[in-house]
């Protein structure tokens, strides 16, 4: 007899297994929240995290598999090596477990320049196909035998190739390159003459991490300490672990050198460290001030009555992982922050910035990161189309500002497209 064949493909299976597991993870968050401790139950939620992100992967591998059938079966060299680009991008999430140190590891920065090509590669694979299928029903499927269609498809899967090795090397390139200074002048609302050309040097998304450790820190305090900015802002996202690993990589911090300070604010990184509170510590004792939903008067000692409000809020996302005693309150942030003065509002997220405008429309500048400027393709059309703002100047209103930074190195991938890491010298103008 014929053995029945499965109900459901491979792909259904491996969707219905990275439901359940997002499924579990809401459970976690909700049922559990309560009864389990903090620290377990956020490394529960991200190791759960870690499995249904490789579970979708999975998807997409399978599809690069199959077409790149007509790779595979010119020999045994080409299975391996492909077999070997897929579980190294795969692993590439879960080296946030075991190899975070003061410098990346070489397994962590091939995996996740393994990652950035896996990314590339079934984008350009979906595309190509869906293009080339179009082609195909313009043509009306003339003169489209078997042996055309095959060419014409290992033609496609060659152009996919050929543009994710090109783009992976550029990518890696400008991932690569300092980040750019990039010279910005705003009119603060409200803002006293003798703060007038106060200038803030601003950073975000810096990801210290599995790809990103101490020597570009170190490259980036010493672009900062030439701005010789008045103020430093760090608005998120400046670590993807906890500071027992991260200890001497953040050490060049301590370097920086202002006149007013260096302030920070959480991202939701900081909360997937699940160790936000011994950062908050540690930060202090590099001389950089976590702003946890508060503010601090920027002015002239001399002049008491002349000052600017400089606030942070935690990252929005701190409520949804119901991290204790901490997510996002403007009220708090704003204490004492009258509508007849100036507000500068650092909040890592656009979300953030948007909702905060809504609430105090007497903000007058909020300074956020968050997208990365899309750090690569495709990402570029998600973080375009999912954010309020998405990267540089916005005015809001008649005397409301939003400046969106970039990022000053990259998360993960070690690749830019498209996009290029910044440091941002603001100079903040008084209203003529």
């Amino acid at each position: 007899m014929r053995a029945r064949s499965s109900r459901f493909t491979p792909e259904i299976k491996v969707l219905l297994a990275a439901a359940v597991l997002f499924l579990s993870a809401l459970l976690c968050r909700s049922s559990l929240s309560d009864s389990v401790e903090q620290q377990t139950r956020s490394q529960l939620l991200r190791l759960q995290m870690l499995l249904l992100l490789s579970s979708l992967m999975l998807i997409g591998s399978m599809y690069i598999w199959k077409r790149l059938n007509f790779l595979l079966s010119q020999g045994c060299l080409w299975q391996v090596a492909v077999l070997f680009f897929l579980v190294m991008a795969h692993l590439s999430f879960f080296t946030l477990l075991f190899l975070v140190s003061e410098e990346p590891h070489p397994i962590a920065m091939v995996a996740y320049t393994c990652l950035g090509s896996w990314v590339l590669l079934v984008f350009f694979l979906f595309i190509f196909s869906i293009v080339e299928q179009c082609h195909k029903l313009i043509r009306n499927r003339l003169a489209t035998g078997p042996t055309a269609a095959v060419s014409g498809s290992n033609r496609t899967v060659l152009l996919a190739l050929a543009v994710t090795l090109a783009l992976t090397v550029i990518g890696l390139y400008n991932g690569a390159r300092p980040p750019a200074v990039v010279r910005v002048q705003i009119t603060v609302d409200k803002l006293p003459s003798s703060l007038n050309n106060l200038r803030l040097a601003l950073l975000s998304d810096i990801h210290l991490g599995p790809t990103v450790g101490r020597s570009k820190l170190e490259r980036v305090v010493r672009m900062v300490n030439e701005l010789q900015p008045d103020i430093v802002a760090i608005v998120g996202d400046l670590t993807d672990s906890q500071v027992v690993n991260l200890q001497t990589a953040s050490e060049p911090l301590r370097e920086l050198k202002t006149k007013l300070g260096t302030y920070f604010v959480t991202g939701n990184h900081e909360y997937y460290t699940v160790d936000v509170s011994n950062w908050f510590s540690y930060l202090k004792m590099l001389n950089v001030q976590p702003l946890h939903n508060t503010n601090v008067r920027i002015g002239p000692v001399e002049r008491n009555d002349e000052w600017l409000c400089l606030a942070g809020v935690d990252d929005v996302e701190a409520h949804l992982l119901r991290y204790p005693g901490h997510g996002m309150n403007l009220e708090r942030a704003l204490d004492g922050c009258g509508p007849d003065r100036a507000i500068i509002l650092l909040a890592h997220q656009p979300a953030a910035a948007k909702k905060a405008l809504q609430m105090r429309p007497d903000i007058s500048l909020i300074l956020s990161g968050h997208t990365h400027g899309g750090q690569i393709f495709p990402f570029t059309l998600a973080a375009y189309l999912f954010n309020p703002y998405f990267s540089g100047l916005y005015k809001v209103g008649e005397r409301n500002f939003v400046y969106v930074t970039p990022g000053t190195v990259y998360y993960g991938i070690p690749m830019r497209i498209a996009s290029r890491a910044e440091i941002t010298e603001i100079t903040l103008k008084a209203p003529s």
